[in-house]
C-alpha cells in the first residue's frame, strides 16, 4: 500500500428539494384547497476519523464527494425524502484545511471524531404553507436551497509518541527495525527512507509508538531534500530522538544542522523534549568515541547517550529515556491496562 499524506478533494452538499404546488381534488370533497408538500433536505458532507487507516491513498483515486439532493415535495402534503449524507473516512491524525492550504478547519485526533464540512440545503415550502384567510388557493412554492461546494485539503500527521530525526544514514531505520517489528528499507546509501514508518516499541513492560521520517539535510526548510515534507508527522510526538552518526568526522556540525532545520520549520519542534544519541559506536575505537561524545555534549549542552543499533549497545537505556519523556496522559504508570497480557 502506498503512503500518501496530502490530498486535495472537492466536496458538495446536497441541495434541498423544491416545494410542490398541488390542490386536493377528490370526489365528494366539497372544499379541496392546497396540499403541496415541502421538499426534502439535502445531505451533508462529514469527515470522520476511523481506526485501521494510516494513509490518504484512497483520496488519490477519488477526489470528488457529492452528497445526495433532497427529493421534491409532492401532493397530498407529502414531504420529499431527505438526501443521504456523504462521509469521508480519514485516518486518525488528519488535519483538514481550506483551499489556501493554510487555514485550519478541523483536526481529527481521536477515533470516531466527526466534523461537518458542508451543510445540505433546506427543502422549499409547498403551497400549503402560503395559505391565508385571503389567499385560499396559493399557487406559490419555494425552491430548495442549493448545496455548498468547496475544495479542501486533507493533511495526515501520524500520531506517535516518539519521533526519529537525523541526517540521512544516521541509522534511524536500523534503530526502528531493531526495537520494533517494523521493517523499513535499510541500505548503505542516503535517502533509503522515502516515507514515514511506524513501529510499536516495548521496554520494561510498556509500549509506545515510534515514527521514523526521511532524513533531513542542510537547507531542508528551504525545500532541499524530502525530509521537510514529513516533519509534520513528528509535530504530534511527545519526544524526539535525535540520532547522530558517530562515524561522521564532525558530529557537532551534523547535530547543529538538524537543530537549525527543526527551528526553521517550526518553533514547536524545538520546544519538544529531545533525547540525543551518538549512534554506530560499534564502528569506532574507545578514544574516538570519547572525543566525539565530548564534542557533541559541548555543542549541545545536554547529556548524550552512546549506542549501536546493530550491536544493540545502549539501546535499552535510550528507550527508557524516551519513555520517561512521553506525556503521562498517554501512558500513565498507574494504568494497569498497559501491562503485557499474561495467561
Amino acid at each position: 500500500m502506498k503512503f500518501l499524506d496530502l490530498a486535495r478533494v472537492h466536496i458538495r452538499s446536497g441541495g434541498g428539494g423544491a416545494g410542490c404546488v398541488s390542490f386536493r381534488r377528490e370526489k365528494y370533497v366539497e372544499y379541496g384547497g392546497p396540499d403541496g408538500g415541502d421538499g426534502g433536505r439535502g445531505g451533508d458532507v462529514w469527515a470522520e476519523a476511523v481506526e485501521g487507516l494510516n494513509t490518504l491513498i484512497d483520496f488519490r483515486y477519488q477526489q470528488h464527494f457529492f452528497a445526495k439532493s433532497g427529493q421534491h415535495g409532492m401532493g397530498s402534503q407529502m414531504t420529499g425524502r431527505s438526501g443521504d449524507d456523504k462521509v469521508l473516512r480519514v485516518p486518525v491524525g488528519t488535519e483538514i484545511l481550506e483551499e489556501d492550504e493554510e487555514t485550519p478547519i478541523a483536526d481529527l485526533t481521536e477515533p470516531g471524531q466527526r466534523v461537518l464540512l458542508a451543510k445540505g440545503g433546506n427543502g422549499g415550502w409547498g403551497n400549503l404553507h402560503f395559505k391565508t384567510s385571503t389567499n385560499r388557493a396559493p399557487r406559490k412554492a419555494n425552491p430548495g436551497q442549493p448545496g455548498v461546494e468547496r475544495t479542501i485539503w486533507l493533511r495526515l500527521k501520524l500520531i506517535a509518541d516518539a519521533g526519529l530525526v537525523g541526517l540521512p544514514n544516521a541509522g534511524k531505520s536500523t534503530f526502528l527495525a531493531t526495537v520494533s517489528n517494523a521493517r523499513p528499507k535499510i541500505a548503505d546509501y542516503p535517502f533509503t527512507t522515502l516515507h514515514p514508518n511506524l513501529g510499536v516499541v516495548g521496554v520494561d513492560g510498556r509500549e509506545f509508538v515510534m515514527a521514523d521520517i526521511p532524513g533531513l539535510i542542510e537547507g531542508a526548510s528551504e525545500g532541499r531534500g524530502i525530509g521537510d515534507r514529513f516533519l509534520g508527522h513528528v509535530e504530534r510526538c511527545s519526544v524526539l530522538l535525535h540520532l547522530v552518526d558517530g562515524t561522521s568526522e564532525d558530529v557537532a556540525s551534523d547535530a547543529r544542522t538538524i537543530l537549525t532545520e527543526l527551528d526553521a520549520y517550526s518553533p514547536v519542534l524545538m520546544s519538544k523534549p529531545r533525547v540525543t544519541a551518538l549512534n554506530k559506536i560499534d564502528a569506532l575505537d574507545d578514544q574516538t568515541i570519547a572525543e566525539r561524545h565530548a564534542a557533541l555534549e559541548t555543542e549541545l549542552g545536554t547529556p548524550v547517550h552512546m549506542m549501536s543499533s546493530v550491536a544493540r549497545q545502549g539501546v535499552t537505556e535510550v528507550l527508557r529515556a524516551l519513555r520517561s519523556e512521553i506525556a503521562p496522559t498517554r501512558h500513565s504508570t498507574d494504568d494497569e491496562s498497559d501491562a503485557p497480557w499474561q495467561p
